[in-house]
């Protein structure tokens, strides 16, 4: 097939995003979900999850199964079995033995110098969409295990993700154990540690309290964060006490733009407290945080008096732009 056909046949799927009556492109879905593209078969599958086609979940499925045949070659990139997925779980299907099939897929393709496995996106969108199936929680957790020893880090916070979202206490057993041994990925401990606050285990926020005392300046920046984005009561006051300790001016600097993202009103109260008793780089962050913050609007008049009343000229430009007339 030439360049400009197979453009011609990629615009023609693309084009059936926009039908008025989903019903009348299921013929034209059908046929394109056979197609031995795998980037054609990817456009396919989400206008079917867009349109909401339940009717086609069975054509999802066989051509899943299709890219698992020589998958280098049908499907390099997991483009077709990535979409297929996100297909599925946006319809809702519910039955797990695909999302079985694709958490286990390895498929190592050649690159420069080597192999690497493209099936790490594909893993953890099926350890996601485990959640909501009819599996019962201990096979859940058990394919979510094996997953936080993936080789993929990605991988690794999905399935963090997957066990906050099933939301069990036994889940936690796994997320203290794999945040306790550590990861070669720092980001990976600091999504097993949102992950156990966010599902509210007891003792969670103690139990993250204590790698504020890391040796690994990255592990406390993750603990840091995990505590910040909590809504659980008293995280902030956690923050608070370690703020108190001889802090790297990077961890504290790191802690103040933590506490921008937090939904937590505590995170503003502390924010301005700092913005009070601190002066130069710090307040500015404190300033900035503020004004990135979800809580920039209820304390604009606070913010913009307490600035005024420092004498730092710096301090009042920067409010003069982050918190104009």
């Amino acid at each position: 097939m030439s360049k400009k056909a197979f453009e011609e046949k990629i615009a023609a799927v693309d084009a059936l995003r926009l039908a008025s009556d989903p019903q009348s492109v299921l013929p034209q879905l059908q046929k394109a979900l056979t197609d031995r593209n795998n980037y054609l078969v990817s456009k396919a599958a989400a206008i079917v999850a867009l349109h909401a086609l339940t009717e086609l979940v069975p054509n999802l499925l066989t051509a899943f199964q299709r890219f698992l045949n020589n998958p280098v070659k049908t499907d390099p990139q997991c483009w077709a079995k990535n979409a297929i997925i996100k297909a599925l779980k946006d319809l809702d299907h519910r039955d797990s033995e695909v999302y079985l099939r694709g958490i286990a897929h390895i498929q190592m393709e050649p690159v420069w110098g080597g192999e690497a496995d493209t099936a790490g996106t594909l893993r953890g969108a099926c350890a996601l969409a485990l959640v909501n199936t009819t599996l019962d929680d201990m096979q859940v957790l058990t394919a979510l295990t094996d997953r936080l020893a993936d080789t993929e880090k990605t991988v690794r916070m999905d399935a963090a993700v997957a066990v906050a979202q099933l939301g069990k206490q036994e889940g936690t057993l796994l997320l203290r154990l794999k945040a306790l041994t550590g990861d070669t990925e720092p980001e990976v401990t600091g999504q097993c540690l949102i992950a156990l606050l966010s599902i509210g285990a007891e003792g969670a926020k103690e139990f993250t309290q204590q790698f504020l005392s890391s040796k690994d300046e990255y592990v406390r920046m993750e603990a840091i964060a995990a505590l910040a984005q909590s809504r659980v009561e008293g995280a902030i006051e956690v923050l608070k006490t370690h703020w108190k300790k001889r802090l790297e001016p990077t961890e504290r600097k790191g802690l103040v733009q933590s506490l921008a993202a937090s939904p937590n009103p505590a995170s503003a109260e502390f924010l301005i407290e700092i913005l009070t008793e601190e002066n130069g780089d710090l307040a500015a962050t404190a300033l900035t945080a503020l004004a990135s913050s979800r809580f920039r609007t209820e304390q604009r008049e606070r913010i913009k008096t307490l600035v005024q009343s420092k004498p730092d000229l710096n301090l009042h430009r920067i409010a003069a732009s982050l918190f104009p007339e």
